[in-house]
C-alpha cells in the first residue's frame, strides 16, 4: 500500500501535472459559477484534452475540474442567489441572505472552507472504506432506492417556509413537472397535450435556471428607481477574513462531519449525486440544530452543511467506481471512459492491477482540494467585485449566461421558450410567497422515484417487499419519523 501510494504521489507531484491540475481547478470553478454550465459539462469539455496525457495525469486533471466545480456553484449562489450548479441549491438558503446583510466575503469564505474540509473527509473515507461501502451500495435494489427517495422527499417539510400547505403544493408541482415528456422506462410520450415544445419533457437544468435565476433577476428589477440609481444586488462590503472563518468552521465539527458523511453515503449510491446530498445534509443540520428557526436567515451552519455535503459526494462517487467499476454519477462515468481510452480495465480488479493509479487518484483528490482552496482564496476579492456591479449591468449579463447555458444543454431553441415560461411561473410563485425549493426538489427526485418504483414492481409486484427488505424498511420508518418530528 505504502509503495503504491508513494509511486502514485511521485506521478502527481511533477511540474506538468501540477500546472495542468491548477488550470483544471480554475476551469471547474469558473464553469460552475456560471448558471447552467454544470460540472458534467466542464468534465466533458476537458476529456478530449486528456487523451494525449498519461492515464494518471489525465484523471488528475479531470478530478481537479470535478472538485473545483462542486465549489464553483457557491459563488453565484452566495452573491446572486442563483445556484451555479444543481448541487448548490441549498447553499442559496443561507449564503445569499448572509451576503445581502453585508457579509458576502464571509459567506464565500465559509462555503469555500466547508467544501475543502468536505472533500478531505470524503477522501479519507474513500481510502479507508471504499470496498465495504461499494459492496453495500451494489446490494441495494430498486426497493431501497425508492425508499431513500421517499425519505429524501420529507426534506420538503424543512423547506416549506412560513406555510406548510404552500410548500406541499410547490413540491407537488415539481413532481408533476417531472412527469412531462417521454416515459423514463418505455420512452412513450405523455402529458405533452400535443404541444411539440413539451414532447422532449422539461429538462431539469432549464427548470432550475428558470425557477431560481430568471425569477430572482426579474424580482430584482421591480424597483425601477434602484436600477436607475445603480444599486448592486448585494452589499458592497467586500472585506473578508480567511483564517478566522476557518476556525469558525472547525468549531462546528459535528455539523461538518455529519454533513460530509451524508455526502459520502449519497455519493456512493449510483445515480444519487450532489443535488440530493446538498439538500439532505442541509435538512439534517436544520433538524439537529437547537435554533432551526434561524436557518434560511443567513447562519453559518446552513452554509457549512450544504457545501460540505455536496463536496463530499466527489469522494463518495468514486467508491463504487474504484471498488466495483460502477459509476456513481455521470462524471464518474466520464472518468471511467477516460481510463478505458488508455486501455485500463475498470472493475473489481482495478485496485489490484493498477494500485499506483488508484492511490495516485487519492493523492490527486487531496491536491485538487488544496488547489481549489488556493484559487478561491487568491481570487476571493475578484469574485466579490460582483457585489459592486450595478443591477442594470449584472442582470442582463446573467440572463445572457442563463440563456447560453440552457441552449448548450440540448442545442434546442424550444428550451429557451421553456426557460422564459418557467421563469415567469417561478416569479409568480415567488410573488405569491410560495417556496421554490420544494418545487426543485420534486423535479430532481420525481424521475428517480418513478423509475425505481416501476423497476421494483416489475421485478416483484408484491408491495410488501418494501417492508420485508431491512434497508428499505429502515428508510421508510425514518421517513415516517421525519414527518412526525416536524408535525
Amino acid at each position: 500500500m505504502i509503495d503504491s501510494l508513494l509511486l502514485g504521489a511521485s506521478q502527481i507531484f511533477t511540474f506538468a501535472t501540477l500546472i495542468f491540475m491548477l488550470l483544471g481547478s480554475i476551469a471547474g470553478i469558473v464553469a460552475a459559477a456560471i448558471p447552467g454550465f454544470t460540472v458534467t459539462m466542464a468534465i466533458i469539455l476537458t476529456l478530449p484534452l486528456t487523451f494525449a496525457m498519461p492515464p494518471l495525469q489525465g484523471i488528475a486533471v479531470m478530478l481537479s475540474v470535478y472538485v473545483g466545480g462542486y465549489t464553483g456553484g457557491l459563488i453565484s449562489a452566495a452573491l446572486l442567489g442563483i445556484p451555479g450548479t444543481p448541487s448548490a441549491v441549498a447553499t442559496t438558503f443561507d449564503a445569499f441572505p448572509m451576503a445581502r446583510t453585508g457579509q458576502p466575503g464571509r459567506a464565500l469564505s465559509i462555503g469555500v472552507w466547508a467544501s475543502f474540509f468536505g472533500t478531505l473527509i470524503s477522501t479519507v473515507v474513500l481510502i479507508a472504506a471504499a470496498p465495504p461501502l461499494a459492496v453495500l451500495a451494489v446490494k441495494l435494489g430498486p426497493w431501497e432506492y425508492f425508499s431513500l427517495i421517499v425519505f429524501a422527499l420529507t426534506i420538503v417539510a424543512s423547506l416549506v417556509g412560513s406555510s406548510l400547505l404552500r410548500g406541499l403544493i410547490a413540491g407537488a408541482i415539481g413532481l408533476a413537472i417531472s412527469t412531462v415528456g417521454p416515459d423514463p422506462m418505455m420512452g412513450r410520450p405523455r402529458f405533452d397535450f400535443g404541444i411539440e415544445m413539451l414532447a422532449p419533457g422539461l429538462p431539469f437544468l432549464v427548470v432550475l435556471i428558470g425557477i431560481f435565476a430568471i425569477s430572482q433577476l426579474v424580482s430584482e428589477v421591480e424597483d425601477a428607481r434602484s436600477v436607475r440609481a445603480g444599486t448592486s444586488l448585494s452589499s458592497k462590503d467586500i472585506d473578508f477574513q480567511t483564517w478566522p472563518v476557518m476556525r469558525e468552521i472547525l468549531r462546528r465539527p459535528v455539523n461538518l462531519l455529519r454533513s460530509s458523511i451524508v455526502g459520502v453515503l449519497v455519493g456512493a449510491l449510483p445515480g444519487a449525486g450532489g443535488s440530493i446530498a446538498n439538500l439532505l445534509a442541509y435538512d439534517q443540520a436544520k433538524r439537529a440544530s437547537k435554533t432551526p428557526e434561524k436557518f434560511g436567515t443567513g447562519i453559518p451552519d446552513g452554509v457549512v452543511a450544504s457545501e460540505s455535503g455536496n463536496s463530499a459526494t466527489a469522494g463518495g462517487g468514486l467508491i463504487p467506481m474504484i471498488a466495483l467499476g460502477i459509476p456513481g454519477s455521470a462524471v464518474d462515468a466520464i472518468l471511467m471512459a477516460s481510463l478505458m481510452v488508455h486501455g485500463i480495465s475498470v472493475g473489481p480488479r482495478l485496485i489490484m492491477d493498477n494500485a499506483d493509479l488508484v492511490y495516485g487518484m487519492f493523492v490527486a483528490m487531496v491536491v485538487a482540494s488544496l488547489m481549489m482552496l488556493l484559487v478561491c482564496v487568491a481570487s476571493m476579492r475578484l469574485f466579490l467585485r460582483v457585489t459592486e456591479i450595478p443591477k442594470w449591468i449584472i442582470v442582463p449579463t446573467v440572463v445572457v449566461c442563463c440563456v447560453i447555458g440552457s441552449f448548450a444543454l440540448n442545442n434546442r431553441v424550444t428550451d429557451l421558450y421553456l426557460l422564459g415560461y418557467v421563469g415567469l411561473a417561478g416569479y409568480a410563485l415567488r410573488a405569491l410567497d410560495y417556496p421554490l425549493s420544494p418545487l426543485v426538489l420534486g423535479v430532481i427526485l420525481g424521475p428517480i422515484a418513478e423509475t425505481n418504483l416501476r423497476r421494483a414492481l416489475m421485478t416483484d409486484s408484491d408491495w410488501s417487499v418494501f417492508l420485508t427488505r431491512p434497508v428499505s424498511l429502515l428508510l421508510l420508518v425514518a421517513a415516517v419519523l421525519s414527518v412526525a418530528w416536524v408535525v
